[in-house]
């Protein structure tokens, strides 16, 4: 699943970010990091509970990133959905 998300054309990494996607209802699947600090993860986990949107889970910040296409670890990344493309 981490090679769908390196290869979305629409994606979001962070936390704000994500959480105002999610917010919007704009996020069809959200990554997060299992070595993430969990007051960052929680709300983003409990609000895609809330939205139904499937959360995988990846095992580091830095391949999180790496997905990403980032030279920094990511705890929290998201795939938009098509329809909300520019």
């Amino acid at each position: 699943m981490l090679a769908t998300l390196g290869e979305a054309k629409m994606k979001v990494i962070g936390k704000k970010q994500t959480m105002r996607a999610l917010e919007t209802q704009q996020v069809s699947a959200c990554f997060l990091a299992r070595d993430a600090e969990k007051h960052v993860t929680q709300p983003i986990r409990h609000l895609c509970e809330k939205r139904h949107v499937k959360v995988f889970e990846v095992p580091t910040m830095k391949e999180l990133g790496v997905a990403c296409g980032i030279d920094v670890g990511a705890a929290v990344a998201a795939i938009l959905m098509e329809e909300h493309t520019a």
